[in-house]
């Protein structure tokens, strides 16, 4: 069978529909090869909405980033990401569709009655009054995607946007706003703020420290010739993230000078 990665590239492109709730124009498609058919997000940057202080790579550009910088790390975290130039649309991200299933590993529950094993982060009251807990899942996966969303700078990881695939992994989605120089990280994954991270999985960054490096400065380098890219201060600020955690090896804490939430948070 074609490797998804290998599909999507350069399979048969055929539109299906549009995800409404999207905030930039998001696409649901199909790519038919010679022996597979697979249903992917297309987001091409052409429908994006500018953004004043995302000046240099699109934000589609920046979800086949984040993508390629779990893989770094040996990270299965984002679905198959590619950047295809000759979308219906014109150029943009194709991303493999994740069907998830109905166990959401960041959700809402009453007080008092977060399952065993999750991380409380905030409370709050539903439409009713009644009051209620946003809670993620405290599994080794998630602390993996926490870190991810630290060195990418992630301004808006919800909880919808962190699915659980059939066989129980993870998959996180939405990475446009990610990979700006200030701190602006900002999510729903604040389980293990300032707690030390396990020596285990600092060795994975550490693995995958190099790679990164070379991965952003690559990215950075891409200017010259026109396309999507990243600023020098976007190329070394991720670079000084990268430096912070391989220093404290602990979890993010909130910024003091952006919102730790998201809006809406699911």
């Amino acid at each position: 069978m074609t490797d998804p990665a290998q599909a999507l590239a350069t399979g048969e492109m055929e539109i299906i529909g549009r995800l409404a709730e999207a905030s930039n124009l998001a696409l649901l498609a199909e790519v038919t090869t010679d022996d597979a058919t697979m249903r992917c997000i297309y987001k091409p940057v052409a429908g994006e909405r500018p953004l004043w202080d995302f000046p240099g790579a699109a934000l589609a550009a920046r979800e086949v980033l984040t993508a390629e910088a779990a893989g770094c790390f040996g990270w299965d975290l984002v679905p198959v990401t590619i950047w295809r130039a000759d979308g219906p649309a014109g150029p943009g991200m194709c991303q493999e569709w994740v069907e998830p299933v109905a166990d959401p590993p960041v959700a809402l529950f009453p007080v008092g009655r977060i399952p065993d094993g999750w991380s409380e982060v905030a409370e709050g009251r539903d439409a009713d009054g009644a009051p209620i807990v946003l809670a993620h899942d405290a599994g080794e996966p998630m602390q993996r995607l926490v870190l991810l969303d630290a060195l990418v700078n992630n301004a808006d990881r919800k909880g919808g946007h962190v699915l659980r695939r059939p066989d129980g992994s993870l998959a996180a989605i939405d990475h446009g706003v990610t990979f700006h120089a200030e701190n602006k990280l900002r999510t729903v994954l604040w389980g293990w703020a300032g707690l030390p991270v396990g020596a285990a999985l600092m060795a994975e960054v550490e693995a995958g420290a190099e790679a990164f490096r070379s991965l952003v400065v690559q990215w950075g380098d891409r200017s010259s010739a026109g396309s999507a890219h990243l600023s020098h201060d976007e190329v070394r600020a991720a670079s000084d993230r990268l430096d912070a955690l391989l220093d404290s090896a602990t979890f993010p804490l909130p910024g003091a000078d952006w919102p730790a939430l998201p809006w809406p948070p699911m």
